[in-house]
């Protein structure tokens, strides 16, 4: 278990000796420093957790010292110590964020007590804040479906999850649900309860990227304006997730590499190593051999990456699954939409079997949020479905329509609807949700044709 660290900051080093001794009995890990200068650098590279801090000491004093620790670190702890009869400026010490105060001779019994408070209000606060900041819940996302495919990824999911593996690589194509097996991994593992944290290595540009994954120190760099984690370090216990990783810049590359040799990195600017323990999941739709052929990726990276290589079959490839997710997004966009769809009529559902879904589920779960949203039916039905798709999509299945011959005279095509209108009504008897519904019709626009036609007063 990780130990909480103190920075003992106090010009008088017997007070400094008698707080280290102290608070090591108490189980915590202790640096000091006997002036502020001292104090502001190890803060830097020590990153205590909790600050004890002198007011009155030569050079830099307390109050400027606590000003220049919350420019570094906003949330960093700190405890003021001052002298009897200095009461005044201790309060304005908590005006500028001190968390509290104790005054000289303090009780080592009443300080304990301060520190321990201070600490637990500090991780709760963490805690919260984390909370706040998942967007899921901590349990694997549904992932539908009852191919073979899918059957099988399950069963290598749920092996890896139970691992200690400590890298993934997720390929397949746009759409296909890489994320998704990501998050599944990390919430069916014993990490559920540490961060998940996803980046997508495309769209944050190559100058920027080392920053957001190693972080960097007040400084380091023009904008560097405070002190800033990485992903991997705000991460730590828990998972990363590097979306379109076959977009990494190839100097990025190696240095990503280094990290994963012993998971340990040196924030932009920095002199401290940090190891963290976090397990990574790459993904890429790209053909990182083709790559690796084409000099844009690194071959030993690629290796390390691939220690547990997944493969996402494309939504063509696996049919059965078609309408089980359709039905899957319907319900979720009833409650979005506070819509009551019930199912997908006959047309529309042989449509969606046949279309090729070159966008995978990413385009199938659009089509149907467009449906239920502009759709009135308690019956997702052709007329729904975009114009493109329907275009592009011949039934394989269903009434033999290309039987039908065109006669050499030709035909009245209004007199066929008609006809087919009247058809529908009589082997209904004249139930009109019924008839729309053999016509793959919504309700509305049956009854406009039969308005049309006559046959609805």
């Amino acid at each position: 278990m990780k130990r909480n660290k103190i920075l003992v900051v106090d010009d008088e080093h017997l007070i400094r000796w008698s707080l280290e001794q102290n608070l090591k009995k108490q189980g915590y890990e202790v640096v000091t420093a006997g002036d502020g200068e001292e104090a502001l650098r190890l803060a830097r590279e020590e990153q205590p957790d909790l600050v004890l801090l002198d007011i009155q000491m030569p050079g830099i004093n307390g109050i400027e010292a606590l000003e220049k620790l919350k420019e570094y670190d906003e949330e960093i702890v700190v405890i003021m110590v001052t002298a009897h009869g200095g009461l005044e400026t201790a309060v304005n010490a908590m005006r500028l964020g001190a968390y509290d105060y104790i005054s000289k001779p303090f009780n080592l019994d009443e300080l304990a007590i301060i520190i321990k408070k201070a600490l637990e209000t500090t991780d709760l606060k963490r805690e919260v804040a984390r909370l706040r900041s998942e967007t899921k819940k901590s349990f694997p996302p549904n992932i539908i479906g009852d191919s073979r495919q899918i059957k099988q990824l399950m069963e290598v999911l749920d092996k890896v999850a139970k691992s200690e593996a400590s890298t993934v690589l997720v390929q397949g194509e746009s759409g296909t649900g890489k994320e998704l097996v990501a998050k599944w991994i990390h919430y069916s593992s014993n990490r559920a309860d540490k961060p998940f944290i996803a980046i997508n290595c495309a769209a944050v540009p190559a100058t920027l990227l080392e920053s957001e994954l190693f972080g960097h120190e007040k400084g380091a760099f023009t904008d560097a304006k405070n002190t800033k984690k990485g992903l991997f370090e705000l991460a730590d216990g828990g998972t990363v997730f590097l979306d379109e990783i076959g977009d990494m810049e190839m100097g990025m590359q190696a240095k990503l590499l280094r990290f994963l040799e012993d998971r340990s990195f040196r924030r932009i600017g920095g002199g401290r190593v940090f190891t963290v323990d976090v397990r990574i999941i790459s993904a890429t739709n790209k053909d990182l051999q083709k790559s690796i052929e084409e000099k844009t990726f690194r071959n030993d990276l690629y290796y390390r990456l691939q220690v547990i290589p997944i493969h996402l079959s494309p939504l063509r490839d696996r049919k059965e699954d078609i309408i089980p997710l359709a039905n899957h997004f319907i319900g979720v966009y009833n409650k979005d939409f506070n819509k009551k769809v019930q199912g997908i009529a006959g047309m529309a559902e042989r449509i969606l079997a046949d279309y090729g879904w070159p966008g995978n589920v990413r385009e199938l779960k659009n089509v149907i949020e467009r449906a239920i949203i502009l759709g009135n039916e308690d019956t997702l039905m052709l007329e729904h479905l975009p114009l493109e798709i329907v275009a592009k999509t011949t039934p394989q299945s269903g009434p033999p329509l290309a039987t039908f011959r065109l006669p050499a005279e030709g035909i009245d095509i209004e007199e066929v609807e008609k006809e087919l209108i009247r058809q529908a009504l009589d082997s209904t008897e004249w139930n009109q949700s019924k008839a729309a519904k053999k016509l793959s019709l919504g309700i509305d626009a049956f009854r406009y044709r039969m308005k049309k036609f006559g046959y609805l007063k």
